[in-house]
């Protein structure tokens, strides 16, 4: 039995494996095709964006573990089943129930691993992606000036400086044009400016020192002298709108929603909306690491239903039994974000009924039964081929 086992759980990490490498690898092509325009716009370097797209590892991780712990269940037992291991297996006193050590202890290792990317890994990456971001936007993108050469990055502002240093922030004879006012136009001139970064809001402040603002409205033209006067930027607008400074409850570590939950006045918005993606995501980062163990001992007694089912025919019949799932899951979150249901019961549905399933196809597999809308199915499917011969 312990050979049985290693070698179940054997295969089980080898399709795991192969499985998340093919989804992550789909995944992340699909999301540098959709970026593609804002990469080609700015200046950022293929290593840097492959940096970006691991601290978006453990976002695509946490859906995609489910997914695959399923596909590894499921693929593995349907060979066995093809390939009369069961049969054999059974035949020699080896019930199902003496088979499910390995795939249990697999799906749980499964489960600890999504929990602690629901946990801590998926707040960790997106605040490394943020700073990261924030990092290649300042020193990397177009925004840093070069000398004698007129910036239009940002909408509606035109940048001059006839000496730069980026690496000091520097500028000397320094011009910036605003035109983000319809109907009004602000040229700022000064002999030096100095370029103040903050990362904590992803801003960047542009401090003129002893010039003239020319204002220009219709017909009338205004000119005032100052000493210092600074022009706030927004690097989000260098990428696409990326809004640096919003907080998303998607992003927050567990224990923060929980201490939101609990006490709700420690919200950053105070709008009902906002408390019920709070909650929301709090069930989300509970259910959806259990469908882990839940998803996997369903494949089982599924695996042992379609027997006989070539593997290709049986990747698409778990992809499209998960497509149920995760679609009930994205119908719970919706309503749940939106008010119509409270959470708790739109993201813990889909589970009860998979373990409901899942209990009760463990048990005709290990009696050789099938499921009577199986029979139902097959029976329909003989009708119809003797009426279309």
């Amino acid at each position: 039995m312990k050979l049985l086992h290693r070698e179940i759980f054997k295969e089980l990490l080898k399709l795991f494996g192969l499985t998340v490498t093919c989804l992550l690898g789909l995944i992340l092509i699909g999301r540098m095709l959709q970026l593609r325009s804002l990469f080609l716009s700015q200046n950022i370097g293929f290593f840097n964006i492959l940096q970006l797209f691991f601290f978006l590892t453990p976002f695509f991780l946490l859906l995609v573990t489910p997914i695959s712990t399923m596909l590894s269940v499921f693929l593995t037992f349907l060979r066995m089943s093809t390939d009369n291991e069961l049969t054999a297996l059974k035949a020699n006193g080896v019930s199902l129930y003496k088979m499910l050590p390995a795939p249990v202890i697999f799906c749980t290792l499964c489960t600890l691993f999504t929990f602690g990317i629901s946990f801590w890994g998926l707040s960790w990456g997106m605040d490394m992606f943020k700073t990261k971001l924030y990092h290649f936007a300042r020193t990397h993108s177009k925004f840093a000036l070069q000398p004698g050469v007129f910036n239009k990055e940002f909408p509606g502002l035109t940048f001059y400086a006839h000496q730069v240093d980026n690496e000091k922030g520097e500028l000397k004879f320094a011009f910036v044009r605003d035109e983000s006012v319809k109907g009004t136009s602000v040229v700022i001139v000064a002999p030096k400016a100095q370029i103040v970064s903050n990362p904590e809001n992803a801003e960047v402040k542009l401090i003129f020192k002893k010039g003239k603002i020319y204002r220009q409205n219709n017909d009338e033209l205004n000119i005032l002298r100052f000493g210092t006067y600074s022009v706030k930027l927004d690097l989000g607008k260098l990428l696409g709108g990326f809004n640096f400074s919003e907080q998303k409850a998607k992003d927050m570590p567990f224990f923060r929603l929980r201490e939101i939950r609990n006490d709700p006045s420690k919200a950053p918005y105070q709008t009902p909306r906002f408390h019920r993606k709070v909650d929301t995501e709090y069930f989300k980062r509970l259910t959806l690491p259990l469908g882990c163990i839940i998803l996997g001992m369903f494949a089982i007694p599924i695996a042992y239903v379609f027997r006989g089912l070539k593997q290709q025919y049986g990747l698409l019949l778990s992809m499209g039994l998960f497509l149920v799932y995760y679609s009930m899951f994205s119908v719970g979150v919706s309503m749940g974000e939106s008010g119509s249901i409270p959470p708790v019961y739109g993201l813990w549905a889909p589970n009860f009924l998979y373990i409901f399933v899942a209990v009760l196809g463990a048990k005709f597999a290990n009696e050789e039964r099938t499921f009577p809308l199986v029979e139902w199915i097959a029976h329909l499917r003989s009708k119809w081929v003797k009426v279309a011969s």
